[in-house]
């Protein structure tokens, strides 16, 4: 995913009310940038961090800038650039699918989005193709990494994502196919659930995981022009 314009650097002066951030320019501007991200933002958030905002599509909306990406140096490795933005993921998930770049998908025929299912919850996709179950796609976004090349989800309490696992343990139960998907907005070799943040989401990821819930997890290519599905990564939670 290509942005269409080129991105403004600054420097972080502060993220506050979740999903605020006040950031200096290169310019010596100062201006507010919509923070789509509801985390804890462990370590992504101190001040003085160099970011990298777009520009609002809709010419309406009073934030004009959206918060991409943030570079540092997770979890003690080298410094990179990490995605923040949580609304990146489906998109980035929906490109890949188009373009069969999801090897375990590659063979569905038809992609709908948000599809109503479960206990008053919306997939991120449902995949088709004639004669063969549905498969239902959740996507989840994962940007903490408290060691060097090891990346973690959920960065705080995650009750809703803990819901959608048992909902799609119970797909499968009635002769459906899903699968989690999680989206690593940075560069990692490695995956697992942050079970000391979220027990009850680790509890729920392996019930999900016995009931016959398929997991994957892809690490992001980013730089300031684009930011796309890479590859996989090994997932490493104990069944």
């Amino acid at each position: 995913m290509r942005f269409q314009e080129t991105l403004l650097e600054g420097r972080l002066i502060e993220r506050y009310k979740r999903f605020l951030a006040d950031v200096e320019l290169d310019t010596g501007e100062v201006v507010t940038a919509h923070c789509a991200n509801p985390g804890a933002m462990m370590g992504l958030k101190e001040p003085g961090s160099r970011v990298f905002l777009s520009r609002a599509t809709n010419p309406n909306r009073k934030l004009k800038y959206n918060w991409e990406f943030v570079e540092v140096a997770a979890g003690g490795g080298p410094r990179q650039l990490i995605g923040i933005n949580t609304s990146r993921p489906n998109l980035l998930v929906a490109e890949a699918l188009r373009e069969g770049r999801l090897a375990p998908f590659a063979d569905y025929e038809r992609v709908r989005p948000e599809v109503k299912y479960g206990r008053n919850s919306r997939v991120d996709f449902l995949l088709e193709k004639d004669g063969e179950p549905p498969c239902y796609l959740e996507v989840k976004n994962c940007h903490l990494m408290r060691e060097a090349g090891f990346a973690e989800f959920p960065d705080c309490v995650a009750a809703r994502s803990a819901k959608h696992l048992y909902e799609l343990a119970d797909m499968v139960a009635v002769g459906a196919r899903a699968a989690l998907v999680y989206v690593i907005q940075m560069d990692a070799n490695r995956f697992d659930v942050a079970r000391d943040i979220d027990p009850a989401y680790d509890k729920a990821f392996r019930h999900a995981l016995a009931a016959g819930v398929e997991s994957y997890a892809y690490v992001c290519r980013i730089t300031t022009e684009e930011v796309a599905i890479d590859r996989p990564v090994e997932i490493v939670t104990p069944r």
